[in-house]
């Protein structure tokens, strides 16, 4: 399977590599069923780190009809903030875009997790984030 990357860009666009990681849902850690709920996207030449989330609450019920929806919106909602940095990021608001990439893409056993990190190409990473959110969230 390749990485996806961003359409052919013109010949003036400047390529720049990120890292992207898939932020799941997984309501019984136990069984590891999980919804993908995320993308972070990590850009270090132009420190870009941002998040989109969507919550599909019929989805996670599916999994867990009893899954704490709440918890798992004030987690998503976190990953956003540290992603944004400034006072919202709590402790991590003085840490560099690639720290905060790195602490929210630490594995971990909880609801709300990361998976593996993968790598790509992208002449303009937001437009890169909503087509990963696109494909692999929505």
């Amino acid at each position: 399977m390749t990485e996806p990357t961003t359409p052919a860009p013109s010949a003036t666009a400047e390529l720049h590599d990120y890292e992207y990681a898939v932020i799941r849902a997984v309501p019984r850690v136990e069984r590891g069923e999980c919804v993908n709920v995320g993308v972070l996207l990590y850009c270090r030449q132009n420190g870009h780190l941002a998040a989109r989330t969507h919550l599909d609450q019929a989805r996670l019920l599916a999994l867990d009809p009893v899954a704490d929806v709440a918890g798992v919106r004030r987690a998503l909602q976190g990953v956003e903030a540290v992603c944004a940095g400034g006072a919202a990021a709590g402790p991590a608001a003085g840490d560099s875009p690639g720290q905060r990439f790195r602490w929210l893409t630490a594995p971990r056993s909880a609801v709300v997790q990361p998976g593996p990190v993968h790598t790509g190409l992208t002449a303009d990473p937001e437009t890169e984030l909503r087509r990963l959110f696109d494909q692999l969230v929505l």
